[in-house]
């Protein structure tokens, strides 16, 4: 049997069938303004297909799988109104997706309710105070335990999250092979999920079991205290002799101020965290790293460029739409979809959505109030995160044993996940997550 301080069972979530039968409200009416967006989209098939060639990668590879969806066309129709400035039709747009959209209905009318809540805020320049909002209420109904049971209900349904935790233990494990005493700073988004698992490979080295010193990079910090005495109460149980620290922000990202001592082997873990940083200050951090003497940096970050399309709004919606297209049907196929899990992971979404389109767009980033953490969440793909980790480390590839544990990993979910490694001169710049053959999320090790 596992053990893991997070181990819960997780509720039978509430059925929401009032919110269900608001999905198919209107019907027939409904059904009329979907033939309407049909004859818009090809009207403008044409200017929109000498679009898509222009654009980036990922945008070509949206319409193929988009047969039969109305919301993927009808919400590009008005993103381009809105780059155009073109406010009737802006408005008519914005109408028909209000008619269409629900946040409990199926994946098309979930992906129109979150899109069409970003281009709203986007035309009427109100981004900023609705992320704001946004981000109040989601503060308010936020605790340990429900945060707990949601990300561990994700990771019980996909390899989204646990992907990147097997993959950077298992190099974090190799570099710091026969060290006595171990020194991990965690910069991470799972609240130290990834953690239990480490301990207990720790407690069963063949020889001496190590110090395990672990600094988290935390939001907050009452939320990391109970995950604190949870990790030291488990480590207690699996014999590891263990230190847990928590610091906010970076600014204490020193030797000084993470209490480094010389004797400590160190290894630098981010996982999700360094799309939250600031896309002008992402090498000043990689040159923290490299500061500390780490004999290991493990990254993992989410397969998207939401970075070099920023000036050009239409291209930065179409990552971004391809993107949570993806991360939505991986949803819907992983949840029942009464899910209580599944709503709050979409309304997480929301929150990023509006984030990235209706307040970063064209310099008007909303201001950050000192928390480094509080930014664009400005994902990059892993070649443009490699360019900037080359600069100060060299890639480790991880070793065949690694990846076999992820496949070994991969094989409890259901199909259509797969792992690719990089291939040719690339091959040690990481491993890649595969949802339907799309990469979803990068995972890599780095060494001075």
């Amino acid at each position: 049997m596992h053990l893991s301080p997070y181990t819960t069972t997780p509720k039978k979530p509430s059925p929401q069938s009032n919110n269900h039968s608001n999905s198919r409200r209107h019907h027939h009416h409904n059904n009329n303004i979907v033939h309407e967006a049909a004859a818009l989209d090809n009207n403008n098939m044409h200017r929109s297909n000498q679009s898509h060639t222009s654009t980036s990668r990922s945008s070509d590879s949206t319409e193929p799988n988009e047969d039969g969806k109305w919301a993927p066309k009808l919400l590009r129709e008005c993103a381009k109104a809105i780059s155009e400035r073109d406010s009737t039709k802006t408005h008519h747009l914005l109408w028909m997706l209000n008619e269409l959209a629900s946040p409990y209905g199926d994946c098309d009318q979930k992906l129109a309710s979150y899109f069409l809540q970003a281009l709203f805020c986007r035309a009427t320049e109100s981004g900023e105070r609705c992320y704001k909002t946004l981000s109040s209420v989601a503060e308010k109904s936020h605790s340990f335990d429900s945060a707990r049971r949601l990300i561990l209900k994700f990771q019980e349904v996909s390899p989204w999250t646990t992907f990147g935790h097997v993959a950077s233990n298992g190099a974090i494990l190799e570099a710091l092979e026969g060290e006595p005493k171990l020194h991990i700073i965690d910069l991470s988004n799972t609240l130290c999920t990834q953690w239990p698992t480490l301990l207990e490979a720790l407690a069963t080295r063949n020889d001496e079991t190590p110090h395990l010193k672990l600094t988290v990079v935390a939001l907050a910090g009452s939320v990391m205290k109970e995950v604190g005495q949870r990790m030291e109460k488990f480590a207690r149980l699996m014999g590891v002799p263990f230190e847990f620290n928590v610091i906010s922000g970076f600014r204490d990202l020193t030797k000084e101020g993470l209490g480094v001592q010389e004797d400590e082997a160190i290894a630098v873990n981010c996982v999700g965290a360094l799309r939250r940083v600031e896309v002008e200050e992402r090498e000043n951090l990689i040159r923290v790293f490299k500061s500390l003497g780490p004999k290991v940096v493990t990254v993992v970050e989410e397969e998207a460029d939401f970075c070099s399309s920023r000036e050009d709004f239409v291209k930065c919606f179409e990552e971004c739409l391809k993107f949570y297209s993806l991360y939505f049907e991986m949803l819907e196929e992983s949840f029942p979809p009464t899910s209580n899990e599944r709503l709050m992971l979409e309304r997480e979404c929301s929150r990023s959505i509006v984030r990235v389109l209706a307040c970063c767009g064209g310099g008007d980033d909303l201001e950050d109030d000192g928390d480094e953490f509080d930014c664009c969440e400005r994902r990059e793909r892993g070649t443009q995160w490699c360019e900037r980790l080359r600069n100060a480390f060299s890639p480790v590839g991880f070793s065949d044993d690694v990846v076999d544990d992820v496949k070994a990993l991969l094989k409890r979910y259901q199909p259509g996940w797969s792992l690719v490694v990089s291939q040719g001169d690339d091959h040690l710049s990481g491993i890649y997550l595969t949802w339907k053959e799309e990469p979803v999320v990068w995972a890599s090790a780095w060494k001075p």
